[in-house]
């Protein structure tokens, strides 16, 4: 068994924890790893890290191998880079291929296709449910897992299952009678009245977007149902990636689930959040006895059914109700649980008016660390660096301003023109203009490094790099 985890999302809805350049993959919303890295965990135990093959982007590749190199077992080899964003069949379709030439995967290897981004408890159950579902998938399904609502939501895709499948004598052991049925139908999402009816006939099913099939099957299905996707894998991996932007930009329930004959749905009890906004965010939270979740420096007074996060700052709540108040460094959003969809209206207003809040944070993560802007103003900009141990930054040279950097932690090596040196604590380097320069940290705990930059423009794109170790764009 593979499992594909996509992990291209960009979260707009919770907007400020997730920005384009940091979306809710990458969110430690609750407990101490990512919700990428919960998704890896949770299937290791059936599989090792070393067949999760992980789709994201080139702007989130080195926030990818970060969180994976963080977990035993699991060294981001298999990672796929789309040249753009080409939504779920193009990137099933190019994952099935890898899986078949770069990991050696027969045509009868099952496959699980699932987002980087939900929240599923008991895992131990969940990991159950998947192996039932290989098992019909070696039958020739498409299986798509259904969640058992809970409520009469509106926000979700309905997946109607009809009669139960049947497997022939031999196919499996492990299948208990009237655990998959076939699919009716795939509904989109209903209105309140339709909810409401769906949730009483116990047919329809939340549609969760985790899949499992065999490459054999998906390739076959993708050649009947979505030809233009599936003409593109005919010359192979590499060549596929490169036709990848003419792909259409097209669902794999559009494509081929709500048109193939061989769709099964299997029905799982668990508790199962897509994360998809602060509402739902709520729900995976114990909460105090007032209904409150409170994270970070927070006083309640008054106050009931609200979630607040507060960052840096002492957060104060007054007799107030269903209230959502996230701080970050940069923003604060301040709404109402039963408003809280809307927080893309202000991620489009933010990009209409080209904001940087709608980007990134003011912690900017890279390859081989990560920097915080303290504070800026005319020309000047004040920076904390944070190398990681054996990292460096690329051999670069900037045109309008020069650095002064302040070790306050760990030992740096600094190149300055031609001279190399090593700065210690309270010591410090200075980068006049238009200077080939580098930082790197050769020790075993991370440096780190206040870099206070002057110019008359500070803004990260005037950097040209002439050798590094990440292989990001170089000076030819």
């Amino acid at each position: 068994m593979k499992a594909v985890i996509l992990a291209g999302g960009s979260g707009t809805r919770l907007w400020p924890l997730s920005r384009k350049e940091y979306p809710k993959q990458f969110l430690k919303i609750n407990g101490s790893h990512s919700l990428l890295q919960q998704t890896v965990r949770r299937l290791t135990p059936l599989l090792s890290g070393e067949d999760c093959v992980v789709v994201t982007n080139e702007k989130h590749k080195f926030h990818v191998l970060s969180d994976l190199k963080a977990l035993e077992g699991s060294s981001g080899n298999n990672l796929i880079l789309e040249p753009v964003g080409r939504n779920t069949a193009p990137a099933i379709a190019l994952s099935a291929l890898y899986c078949k030439e770069r990991l050696g995967c027969g045509m009868d290897e099952v496959m699980v296709v699932l987002p980087s981004d939900h929240i599923i408890r008991p895992e131990d159950e969940f990991r159950t449910y998947l192996n039932m579902a290989a098992e019909v998938a070696k039958a020739g399904f498409l299986v798509t897992l259904g969640i058992k609502p809970t409520r009469p939501e509106t926000g979700y895709g309905y997946i109607k299952a009809g009669k139960p499948v049947s497997l022939k004598a031999g196919q499996s052991s492990i299948l208990p009678e009237n655990s998959c049925f076939s699919v009716e139908e795939f509904s989109e999402k209903p209105d309140s009245e339709t909810a409401g009816r769906y949730f009483s006939e116990g047919k329809h099913f939340w549609n969760a977007g985790i899949f499992v099939f065999t490459i054999g099957t998906i390739l076959d299905e993708l050649r009947q149902w979505s030809p233009d996707i599936y003409q593109n894998l005919g010359e192979g991996f590499d060549n596929a990636l490169s036709l990848f932007k003419e792909m259409p930009d097209i669902s794999i329930d559009y494509a081929v689930m709500e048109k193939s004959e061989r769709v099964a749905v299997m029905p799982v009890d668990l508790y199962w959040n897509d994360v998809g906004c602060f509402e739902s965010m709520y729900e995976a939270f114990d909460r105090d006895e007032d209904g409150n979740i409170k994270i970070g420096d927070v006083i309640s007074i008054d106050t009931r059914d609200s979630f607040v996060i507060g960052n840096k700052r002492l957060i104060a709540t007054i007799g107030l109700e269903g209230i959502v108040v996230i701080e970050t460094d940069d923003a604060m959003l301040i709404t109402t649980k039963d408003q809280t969809q809307k927080v893309r209206d202000v991620v489009d207003s933010l990009r209409a008016q080209g904001r940087r809040e709608v980007l990134e944070h003011t912690s900017v993560y890279r390859p081989w660390g990560s920097y915080t802007v303290l504070e800026e103003g005319q020309r000047y900009k004040i920076k904390r660096i944070e190398v990681n141990p054996g990292a460096r930054l690329s051999l670069q040279m900037h045109y309008h301003r020069s650095e002064h950097w302040v070790v306050v932690r760990g030992t740096a090596k600094v190149t300055i023109g031609k001279e190399e040196s090593f700065i210690h604590e309270n010591e410090s380097a200075y980068v006049p203009k238009s200077t080939l320069h580098r930082l790197e940290n050769p020790g075993k705990v991370p440096i780190e490094i206040i870099e206070v930059q002057n110019g008359e423009y500070l803004e990260e794109d005037d950097i040209e790099r002439f050798d590094d170790l990440y292989g990001r764009e170089e000076r030819k």
